[in-house]
């Protein structure tokens, strides 16, 4: 099995055994300031947030190729993110605009507000089944 994350300090998202042998760059240019890494081995796609300049969604092929832009629009500072692999859906929460949202992870649509509070620092997301779980930093 390999292990995925990002480094802030340098702008990457790296990949390794779990042992730590293996390690390489999976992507090095256009990110600024990723955040947080989700896997879809099944499916071979690696998905990211990323706060920056321009907040975004990524997802790209587990190598790095093929990146692709997710979501761009009305997030700010999207930290957590987690796949409902039963739904084929991607979740995110975003710290400034306090919601946890949902896309198609194939398509990047039907862009749906799932969770919406007020003042709650969303840290991190996880879907398993029903049940949504969240933390508040």
């Amino acid at each position: 099995g390999n292990i995925y994350w990002t480094d802030h300090g340098f702008n990457l998202i790296e990949v390794a055994r779990l042992n730590g042998s293996f390690r390489y760059v999976v992507i090095s240019q256009g990110l600024d300031q990723p955040r947080s890494v989700a896997v879809h081995p099944e499916k071979g796609y690696l998905f990211w947030t990323e706060w920056g300049q321009t907040p975004c969604i990524g997802r790209a092929r587990l190598d790095g190729s093929e990146k692709v832009v997710l979501v761009s629009l009305g997030i700010a500072w999207p930290n957590g993110i987690s796949i409902d692999y039963e739904e084929n859906k991607l979740y995110w929460c975003d710290a400034r605009t306090d919601k946890i949202e949902r896309i198609d992870l194939e398509s990047g649509g039907n862009r749906e507000i799932v969770l919406s509070g007020s003042n709650v620092d969303m840290f991190s997301v996880a879907v398993f089944g029903a049940y949504i779980y969240w933390s508040d930093r």
